[in-house]
């Protein structure tokens, strides 16, 4: 009787280090380590295809939450960070291919690479704001698109440039099976890193900043260091995520880091959740799976009578292109806090269930 009067009912934190924890609760991190248990099953039940788009919801992944930590923590806005991604890949490739730096050191030394192009184009806009600032980084996406179109040292220019697979100890990592652990590795310690950075002193800097920059700045935080830190940061993890993508793929070209790319990118932290790390997780696995069940709707609708009008089969062409914009419209009106507020209503629910309160 008197153990069961002991017995703690509820989750009750006493300290500021309880309550900053990177899992709620001992429950929640036997969780996310059973299911990283299982994600290294992955290749044996899973076909090609569905290891393909896991890879992608990797690298993806990684270069998102950079563009979270940046617009959802710090409140600053990027519109070139599908170059940043690109530089990245070209960078990775460009250090192994032109100096035969081994391609698992060629990789961060490409998010460093990126960190500084990043932290260069951030000097000027960790001084303005706004409009001003979405166009200052918009610049910054053609102006590295216009690189990559003329720089055929760096990039090949029109022509592209090969990426060796990764190799480690004499082991080649050039099929889906083995990149997978790669991407999950790299995924899993990127997205820890960021827990333990946003939960530092310079995370509570960002997070500052975003919420108030005049009260930041009356406590003693220097806006222009934590601002200009973030956009290297921010590039640091799409140089990275970059990276992977060209080993992955073994080609990269320029044509494929287009202001559709950065776009991209906003919309899996919109969807997911501004200023939540596994709410870019779940942007990016919506982003990634949202074309698949487009081509599944197209192909069902084209064997009905439907397929056969012209004005149907005409618009069948622009339904990937539309359906991006209509769900960011879609999440801005309807879940603008994104799908991590949503899951966390639902789990809330449950918890308290029957009861509202």
């Amino acid at each position: 009787m008197s153990s069961l009067a002991l017995r703690p009912c509820g989750d009750f934190r006493t300290s500021y280090k309880q309550d900053n924890t990177i899992f709620e609760t001992k429950t929640i991190r036997r969780m996310a380590i059973i299911a990283i248990l299982v994600l290294c099953t992955a290749p044996l039940f899973l076909d090609g295809y569905l290891l393909t788009l896991c890879i992608q919801i990797s690298y993806l992944g990684i270069a998102a939450l950079g563009l979270n930590i940046l617009v959802g923590y710090t409140g600053q806005i990027s519109l070139g960070h599908g170059a940043f991604f690109g530089f990245g890949a070209f960078a990775s490739a460009w250090l192994n291919t032109s100096f035969q730096i081994p391609v698992f050191l060629s990789i961060p030394l490409a998010g460093f690479m990126t960190m500084a192009v990043g932290m260069m184009f951030g000097l000027p806009a960790a001084r303005i704001k706004g409009l001003y600032l979405a166009i200052a980084t918009l610049a910054s996406q053609f102006i590295i698109e216009d690189f990559f179109a003329r720089a055929d040292w760096f990039s090949g220019g029109s022509y592209g440039a090969a990426a060796e697979p990764l190799s480690m100890f004499g082991f080649v990592f050039d099929t889906d099976q083995s990149f997978y652990y790669v991407a999950l590795f790299a995924l899993v310690t990127m997205f820890i890193w960021a827990c333990n950075l946003l939960r530092s002193r310079d995370g509570r800097a960002f997070v500052a900043i975003r919420d108030h920059y005049l009260s930041a700045e009356i406590m003693g935080i220097k806006l222009n260091k934590y601002r200009l830190l973030s956009f290297g940061i921010s590039s640091f993890y799409a140089g990275i995520g970059g990276a992977l993508y060209a080993h992955y793929l073994g080609y990269v070209s320029a044509e494929g880091f287009t202001i559709f790319l950065s776009i991209q990118f906003l919309a899996m932290i919109i969807i997911g959740g501004l200023g939540s790390v596994k709410g870019t997780l779940m942007g990016v696995i919506f982003m990634v799976f949202l074309p698949e069940v487009l081509e599944s709707a197209v192909s069902v609708l084209k064997d009905t009578d439907w397929g056969n009008v012209p004005m149907v089969v005409d618009g069948l062409a622009y339904i990937k292109e539309m359906a991006i914009g209509l769900v960011i419209i879609g999440f801005l009106i309807f879940e603008p806090e994104g799908l991590a507020h949503r899951w966390a209503q639902i789990k809330n629910y449950w918890k308290f269930y029957p009861f509202s309160y």
